[in-house]
C-alpha cells in the first residue's frame, strides 16, 4: 500500500520523546474531568478513544497549576494539588494501553479566568490593569443566552506582587512534577491565548515598568522562570515544550511576528524542546474568534508558523484549520515538524489510522460549525455536531446483533436517516432505507449549496450507506403495508420538517418564494408553485439539469449560479436564522443586494455562538441589510416593509422574496405508524428543527435504544 502521507505519517522526535507519526492530538478544553478538577471515566475514554484512533502525542487540554484560581472553564482539569495525581494516572495509562504518548498542558488562565471569578470570586491575575474592553462580543448572543450574564459583577483585578509571581513560578514546577508522577510523557507549557504568561509577554497587556515589564527580555521574564522551575522539577531528559503565540490579532501594539519570531529563540535558549505555534485576538470582537487560534480560513497559521520554524533549531509544532494534504507539504518542506489537529479529530478521532490505512475519503469531515467550542462557551462539556459520541465515549457502543439481527426500516434518506442507517448497519442489524425522493441527502444537499463544508459531510455518509450492507430504495414512500410487508421489527422516522408559508401580507405573490421553492429550485426539482411562479426558461432549465445531471453536481451548482439564477438583483429574506442567513450568504456572493428580516430580537438561532458571530460580521461587511426585532411585515409588489425595532416604518427593495421560516416537526407520519402497532422512534427534524446536530445526535439515541436490550 503506498503511503499518501510520506511526512506527516513519519516517525519524528521531541527532546527524549520517540513518536510514531507527526499528528498530535492539540490541547484543548472539553470540560469533561469532574467538577471538582479531578480526572473521571468521561476525560478518560475521551482520550482512550483518541489513542486507538492512531495520533502519536495527545496533548490533554488546559491543567490548571492553581486550580481553582485561574480556572477559565467548568469541569477544567486540574494539576494543583497531589490530590489529582491517581486520576491523571489512570488517564495516562489508558493512553498508553493503545502505544500513544500523552502529555499534559500546564495552564493559568490569568486574565481569561472568568470561571474562577464567576464561580468562586477569585480576582483575575495579570501583570498589570488591563486596556479597556473594547469590541461588540455579547451583541451576537441570543437574549437567552445572555439570561445567565445578567446581575454577573465586574472582576477584580490582581496586579502580581513579586511574591505572587514566586507562587505563580513555584506552582508551575510543582505541576511539572505531578505531570511526571502521574505518567505523562512530556508537557506543555501554555504561554499564549492572553492567558498569565502571554499577558506577561504581550506589550498590549504588560505595561509594567519593573523587572518584568518593558523589555522584552523583562516581559518574557515570568515564562522563563517557569520554564526553569518546570525544567527542575522534571529534570534535563524529560520533554518539555511550550505554545506560543504568533501574533494578537485586532490588538494595536500586542505581539507581532517579529515579537513571535524574537520570543521563540529566547524560549529555545531557555531550554524547551519544541514550541507550539498558535495565535490569539481581541476577545472582545465576535469575528475574532475564528480569526486566530481556532480558525476558519485553512492554513491560517502555517505561514507563521514557519518563519518561526526558520528561526530555531528546535522542532515546531504547528495547527489551526490544517488539512491532511497541507500538513504532509509543509512538514516535507521543513516549515513545521507536528501537526496537532483539534477539530478534526474530534469529528473523528480515527483519522491517523484512516490515513495510514490509506483511506482517506474514510475519514468523517469537520464542517467548521463551532459547535465544540461554542457548548464550551455556554458552560457545557465540548459536542460535535457530525460525531455524536463526542463526549460520550465512556458509554461504549452499543451491542452488536451477535448473530440475532433485527430488522429496522429507516423512513428519510437526509442526514439523521444515513446516520442510523449505518450505525444500525454496522452493528450487524437488517436496515431498509426509505427514501421518497430519487437520491439521498435530504435539505443537506440544499445546506451543502450554501455553506461548502457541508458537502465533505453528505459525500461521506452517502458512501458509509453505500459501503455499508444497507437495503436502499429510493423514490419509495412508506406506508404501513410496505413496513408490514417487510416484516421490520422497530421504525426510526426521520423525514424532516415540514416547510409551509407564513401568513404574511402578500405572500402569495409570484415573485415570493418559501424555503421549498428555492430548494427545489436550485437543485432541479418542481412543483405546482414553482411552476406557477418561474418562467418557461427557469422550467426548461431545471428539467435539463435534473436529466442530465447537472442539478446534483453542487459544485456545478455553485459555480453555475454566480452566472444566473432566476431571481431579481434585489432579494429580501425574511428570516434570520441559520438557514436565512446562509442563504442571504449565498446570494450576496452571487452579486444579488440582499436584506435579512426577521422579528426576533437577535439573529443566527440555530447557529453556534462562534460561527455566528463569524458569519453575522461578514454580512454586515459585505454590506447587507440585517434588520432585528421588526414587526408587521408586509410584502408588496418591488418591496417589503416593516416596522423596525426604533418603531419606524421602512422598507427595503425587493425584485424577489425568499422565506426561510416557518419550517416546524412534522410527527404526522410517525403517529399514524405507532396506531398501526408498529415501534416507532422519530428523530431529527421531525420533531422540531435541530439542524446537522440535531439529526446526527438523534440518530445516535434512537440507534442505541433500539440496539440495547430492555432487563425483562
Amino acid at each position: 500500500m503506498s503511503n499518501l502521507y510520506p511526512h506527516l505519517l513519519s516517525p519524528g522526535r521531541i527532546g527524549t520523546m520517540e513518536l510514531k507519526n507527526r499528528i498530535a492530538v492539540t490541547a484543548m478544553g472539553v470540560s469533561l474531568s469532574e467538577d471538582d478538577g479531578t480526572v473521571g471515566e468521561q476525560l478518560i475514554a475521551y482520550h482512550e478513544e483518541q489513542a486507538k484512533g492512531g495520533a502519536a502525542l495527545i496533548i490533554s487540554g488546559v491543567a490548571g497549576v492553581a486550580w481553582p484560581v485561574g480556572a477559565v472553564a467548568m469541569r477544567q482539569t486540574a494539576i494543583s494539588d497531589d490530590t489529582f495525581i491517581p486520576g491523571l494516572k489512570a488517564m495516562t495509562d489508558r493512553a498508553h494501553a493503545h502505544g500513544a504518548k500523552i502529555a499534559v498542558q500546564l495552564h493559568h488562565g490569568g486574565f481569561v479566568a472568568g470561571y474562577s471569578h464567576g464561580r468562586w470570586g477569585h480576582p483575575l491575575w495579570g501583570p498589570a490593569v488591563p486596556p479597556a474592553a473594547k469590541g461588540n462580543f455579547t451583541d451576537y448572543f441570543l437574549m437567552e443566552e445572555l439570561a445567565p450574564l445578567a446581575g454577573m459583577k465586574m472582576p477584580e483585578i490582581k496586579v502580581l506582587e513579586q511574591a505572587d509571581i514566586d507562587l505563580a513560578v513555584q506552582q508551575f514546577g510543582e505541576g511539572a512534577r505531578r505531570a511526571k508522577e502521574a505518567g505523562f510523557d512530556g508537557i506543555e507549557i501554555h504561554g499564549g491565548h492572553g492567558y498569565l504568561l502571554s499577558s506577561f509577554t504581550s506589550p498590549y497587556t504588560n505595561t509594567r515598568t519593573d523587572g518584568y515589564g518593558g523589555s522584552r527580555e523583562n516581559r518574557l521574564r515570568l515564562t522563563l522562570e517557569v520554564i526553569a522551575a518546570v525544567r527542575k522539577a522534571v529534570g534535563p531528559d524529560y520533554p518539555v515544550w511550550i505554545k506560543l503565540d504568533s501574533r494578537e490579532v485586532g490588538k494595536p501594539g500586542g505581539i507581532t511576528i517579529d515579537d513571535a519570531i524574537a520570543n521563540a529563540k529566547l524560549v529555545e535558549a531557555a531550554g524547551v524542546d519544541a514550541i507550539t505555534v498558535t495565535a490569539y485576538h481581541d476577545t472582545g470582537i465576535g469575528k475574532l474568534h475564528s480569526e486566530s487560534n481556532i480558525p476558519h480560513l485553512e492554513s491560517f497559521n502555517l505561514p507563521a508558523t514557519a518563519q518561526i520554524r526558520a528561526a530555531v533549531s528546535i522542532p515546531v509544532i504547528g495547527s489551526g484549520r490544517v488539512e491532511a494534504d497541507a500538513g504532509d507539504s509543509a512538514i516535507g518542506k521543513g516549515e513545521v515538524d507536528f501537526i496537532a489537529m483539534g477539530r478534526k479529530l474530534l469529528a473523528d478521532p480515527y483519522l491517523p489510522a484512516k490515513l495510514r490505512a490509506g483511506e482517506p475519503e474514510s475519514v468523517r469531515p469537520c464542517v467548521y460549525c463551532y459547535t465544540c467550542v461554542s457548548a464550551i462557551y455556554m458552560g457545557q462539556p465540548s459536542r460535535c455536531a457530525v460525531n455524536a459520541s463526542l463526549s460520550f465515549e465512556f458509554q461504549g457502543t452499543p451491542p452488536s446483533a451477535d448473530g440475532k439481527p433485527r430488522h429496522i426500516a429507516v423512513i428519510g434518506g437526509g442526514p439523521g436517516g444515513m446516520e442510523s442507517a449505518r450505525r444500525l448497519a454496522a452493528l450487524g442489524h437488517k436496515v431498509t432505507l426509505l427514501e421518497k425522493s430519487d437520491r439521498l441527502g435530504g435539505t443537506l444537499r440544499f445546506a451543502s449549496l450554501a455553506y461548502e463544508p457541508n458537502e465533505r459531510l453528505l459525500n461521506w455518509l452517502r458512501r458509509e450507506v453505500r459501503l455499508a450492507d444497507i437495503d436502499v430504495r429510493l423514490s419509495t414512500t412508506a406506508t404501513p403495508e410496505l413496513l408490514r410487508s417487510l416484516k421490520v421489527d422497530s421504525v426510526i422516522v426521520a423525514t424532516g420538517a415540514v416547510r409551509g408559508m407564513p401568513p404574511i401580507p402578500g405572500n402569495d405573490q409570484d415573485h415570493v418564494f418559501s424555503g421549498d421553492d428555492m430548494r427545489r429550485m436550485m437543485l432541479g426539482e418542481s412543483s405546482d408553485d414553482l411552476k406557477r411562479k418561474t418562467g418557461l426558461f427557469t422550467r426548461l432549465a431545471t428539467k435539463v439539469g435534473a436529466a442530465t445531471g447537472a442539478t446534483a453536481n453542487l459544485a456545478l451548482v455553485r459555480k453555475a449560479t454566480h452566472a444566473w439564477m432566476p431571481l431579481g438583483d434585489t432579494i429580501a429574506v425574511i428570516g434570520g436564522e441559520l438557514v436565512g442567513l446562509e442563504l442571504a450568504e449565498f446570494l450576496a456572493e452571487r452579486g444579488r443586494t440582499v436584506s435579512v428580516i426577521d422579528e426576533a430580537p437577535r439573529l443566527g438561532r440555530g447557529l453556534t455562538l462562534v460561527r455566528r458571530m463569524r458569519l453575522l460580521a461578514e454580512l454586515a461587511e459585505h454590506g447587507l441589510g440585517l434588520h432585528a426585532g421588526v414587526s408587521d411585515i408586509a410584502i408588496g409588489k418591488d418591496v417589503v416593509t416593516f416596522t423596525a425595532a426604533d418603531g419606524t416604518r421602512q422598507s427595503v427593495p425587493a425584485a424577489s422574496v425568499i422565506v426561510a421560516r416557518g419550517a416546524q416537526g412534522d410527527l404526522a407520519l410517525a403517529e399514524t405508524l405507532r396506531a398501526s402497532g408498529f415501534d416507532v422512534h422519530t428523530i431529527g427534524d421531525a420533531n422540531g428543527v435541530g439542524y446537522i446536530e440535531g439529526a446526527i445526535r438523534g440518530a445516535a439515541e434512537a440507534v442505541r435504544m433500539i440496539a440495547t436490550p430492555v432487563p425483562a
